[in-house]
Protein backbone atom coordinates (compact mmCIF):
# COMPACT_ATOMS: atom_id res chain seq x y z
CA UNK A 1 0.00 0.00 0.00
CA UNK A 2 1.32 3.22 -0.89
CA UNK A 3 -0.55 5.75 1.21
CA UNK A 4 0.65 9.69 0.51
CA UNK A 5 2.08 9.66 4.40
CA UNK A 6 3.58 6.57 3.64
CA UNK A 7 5.30 7.89 0.86
CA UNK A 8 6.19 11.58 2.84
CA UNK A 9 8.17 8.88 5.65
CA UNK A 10 9.48 6.73 3.32
CA UNK A 11 11.56 9.81 1.03
CA UNK A 12 11.81 11.33 3.98
CA UNK A 13 13.83 8.24 5.67
CA UNK A 14 15.71 8.51 2.59
CA UNK A 15 14.29 5.39 1.17
CA UNK A 16 16.32 4.62 -2.07
CA UNK A 17 13.26 2.66 -3.12
CA UNK A 18 10.85 5.11 -2.50
CA UNK A 19 12.48 7.39 -5.13
CA UNK A 20 12.42 4.37 -7.41
CA UNK A 21 8.70 3.77 -6.41
CA UNK A 22 7.62 7.64 -7.29
CA UNK A 23 9.94 7.71 -10.26
CA UNK A 24 8.40 5.00 -12.22
CA UNK A 25 4.77 6.35 -10.70
CA UNK A 26 3.44 8.70 -13.10
CA UNK A 27 0.32 9.32 -11.30
CA UNK A 28 2.58 9.90 -8.37
CA UNK A 29 3.66 13.97 -10.00
CA UNK A 30 0.28 15.23 -8.50
CA UNK A 31 1.63 14.24 -4.63
CA UNK A 32 5.23 15.44 -5.35
CA UNK A 33 3.32 18.60 -6.34
CA UNK A 34 1.53 18.55 -2.94
CA UNK A 35 4.92 17.91 -1.57
CA UNK A 36 6.14 20.73 -2.10
CA UNK A 37 3.05 22.94 -1.64
CA UNK A 38 3.06 21.61 1.97
CA UNK A 39 6.48 22.18 2.26
CA UNK A 40 6.19 25.41 1.39
CA UNK A 41 3.27 25.98 4.23
CA UNK A 42 4.93 24.78 6.63
CA UNK A 43 7.92 27.16 5.90
CA UNK A 44 5.71 29.80 5.79
CA UNK A 45 3.93 29.04 9.22
CA UNK A 46 7.33 28.26 10.54
CA UNK A 47 8.38 31.47 9.48
CA UNK A 48 5.22 33.01 10.90
CA UNK A 49 5.07 35.26 7.53
CA UNK A 50 1.34 36.06 7.18
CA UNK A 51 -1.26 35.40 4.37
CA UNK A 52 1.15 37.02 1.62
CA UNK A 53 3.88 34.95 2.92
CA UNK A 54 2.50 31.92 2.92
CA UNK A 55 1.14 33.10 -0.75
CA UNK A 56 4.49 33.89 -2.44
CA UNK A 57 6.30 30.84 -0.58
CA UNK A 58 3.83 28.75 -2.67
CA UNK A 59 4.18 30.46 -5.87
CA UNK A 60 8.05 30.47 -5.39
CA UNK A 61 8.08 26.90 -4.67
CA UNK A 62 6.46 25.34 -7.22
CA UNK A 63 8.82 27.91 -9.39
CA UNK A 64 11.58 26.79 -7.93
CA UNK A 65 10.41 23.20 -8.16
CA UNK A 66 10.41 22.92 -11.79
CA UNK A 67 13.42 25.27 -12.73
CA UNK A 68 15.33 23.02 -10.25
CA UNK A 69 13.91 19.89 -11.95
CA UNK A 70 14.45 21.10 -15.49
CA UNK A 71 18.09 22.20 -14.67
CA UNK A 72 18.67 18.83 -12.65
CA UNK A 73 17.48 16.94 -15.85
CA UNK A 74 19.04 19.31 -18.61
CA UNK A 75 22.50 19.27 -16.49
CA UNK A 76 22.71 15.45 -15.53
CA UNK A 77 21.36 13.89 -18.92
CA UNK A 78 23.65 16.18 -20.92
CA UNK A 79 26.66 17.32 -19.52
CA UNK A 80 27.11 14.23 -16.82
CA UNK A 81 25.57 11.26 -17.99
CA UNK A 82 26.20 7.72 -17.27
CA UNK A 83 26.07 4.75 -19.43
CA UNK A 84 22.91 3.91 -18.11
CA UNK A 85 21.68 7.04 -17.69
CA UNK A 86 17.52 7.17 -18.88
CA UNK A 87 15.21 9.85 -17.62
CA UNK A 88 12.28 12.27 -17.86
CA UNK A 89 11.23 15.49 -16.56
CA UNK A 90 7.99 14.17 -15.03
CA UNK A 91 10.34 11.45 -13.37
CA UNK A 92 12.63 14.45 -12.17
CA UNK A 93 9.62 16.25 -10.79
CA UNK A 94 7.94 13.83 -9.31
CA UNK A 95 11.45 12.70 -7.55
CA UNK A 96 12.84 16.36 -6.49
CA UNK A 97 9.02 16.48 -5.26
CA UNK A 98 9.63 13.84 -2.65
CA UNK A 99 12.83 15.15 -2.13
CA UNK A 100 10.65 18.43 -0.35
CA UNK A 101 9.15 16.01 2.45
CA UNK A 102 11.46 16.87 5.05
CA UNK A 103 10.51 20.45 4.53
CA UNK A 104 7.03 19.79 6.04
CA UNK A 105 9.21 19.84 9.95
CA UNK A 106 9.79 23.50 8.75
CA UNK A 107 6.25 24.14 10.72
CA UNK A 108 8.23 23.77 14.21
CA UNK A 109 9.95 27.04 13.10
CA UNK A 110 6.61 28.71 14.89
CA UNK A 111 8.16 27.38 18.11
CA UNK A 112 10.10 30.35 19.47
CA UNK A 113 13.90 29.48 18.74
CA UNK A 114 13.42 26.90 16.50
CA UNK A 115 13.26 28.98 13.01
CA UNK A 116 16.43 29.16 12.27
CA UNK A 117 17.42 25.57 13.76
CA UNK A 118 14.60 24.01 12.15
CA UNK A 119 15.55 25.73 8.44
CA UNK A 120 19.02 25.06 8.42
CA UNK A 121 18.17 21.33 9.62
CA UNK A 122 15.88 20.77 7.18
CA UNK A 123 17.67 22.78 4.51
CA UNK A 124 20.37 20.15 4.74
CA UNK A 125 18.25 16.97 4.66
CA UNK A 126 16.18 18.31 1.87
CA UNK A 127 19.72 18.35 -0.20
CA UNK A 128 20.48 15.02 0.95
CA UNK A 129 17.18 14.02 -0.21
CA UNK A 130 17.69 15.69 -3.58
CA UNK A 131 20.82 13.62 -3.79
CA UNK A 132 18.88 10.11 -2.93
CA UNK A 133 16.51 11.48 -5.35
CA UNK A 134 18.27 12.61 -8.19
CA UNK A 135 20.61 9.43 -7.91
CA UNK A 136 17.73 7.42 -8.61
CA UNK A 137 15.76 9.50 -11.80
CA UNK A 138 18.89 9.28 -13.35
CA UNK A 139 20.12 6.13 -13.04
CA UNK A 140 23.21 6.90 -11.77
CA UNK A 141 25.69 4.41 -9.98
CA UNK A 142 27.55 7.31 -8.52
CA UNK A 143 26.62 9.25 -5.73
CA UNK A 144 29.36 11.60 -6.02
CA UNK A 145 27.95 12.17 -9.57
CA UNK A 146 24.68 12.71 -8.26
CA UNK A 147 25.67 15.38 -5.59
CA UNK A 148 27.53 17.40 -8.39
CA UNK A 149 24.54 17.17 -10.22
CA UNK A 150 22.50 18.45 -7.28
CA UNK A 151 25.34 21.55 -6.60
CA UNK A 152 25.90 22.21 -10.15
CA UNK A 153 21.21 22.61 -10.58
CA UNK A 154 21.15 24.49 -7.33
CA UNK A 155 23.58 27.24 -7.60
CA UNK A 156 22.09 27.22 -11.31
CA UNK A 157 18.74 27.58 -9.93
CA UNK A 158 19.90 30.04 -7.56
CA UNK A 159 22.26 32.41 -10.07
CA UNK A 160 18.27 32.22 -12.18
CA UNK A 161 16.42 33.43 -9.38
CA UNK A 162 18.90 36.03 -8.64
CA UNK A 163 18.75 37.67 -12.13
CA UNK A 164 14.85 37.49 -12.49
CA UNK A 165 14.65 39.05 -8.91
CA UNK A 166 17.18 41.56 -9.78
CA UNK A 167 15.66 42.43 -13.12
CA UNK A 168 11.98 42.93 -11.67
CA UNK A 169 14.14 44.93 -8.52
CA UNK A 170 15.53 47.11 -11.99
CA UNK A 171 11.66 47.25 -14.00
CA UNK A 172 9.95 48.45 -10.69
CA UNK A 173 12.52 51.02 -10.03
CA UNK A 174 11.85 52.72 -13.47
CA UNK A 175 8.18 53.43 -12.63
Amino acid sequence: MNSFADRLIRASRLDVALYEEVERDESATAQALAVVVLAALATGIGARGGLFGLAAGVIASLIGWYIWSALTYWIGTRFFPEPTTEATLGQLLRTIGFAQSPGLLRVLGAIPGLDVIMALATAIWMLVAAVVAIRQALDYRSTGRAVLVVLVGWVAQLVLLALVFAVLAVARGTH
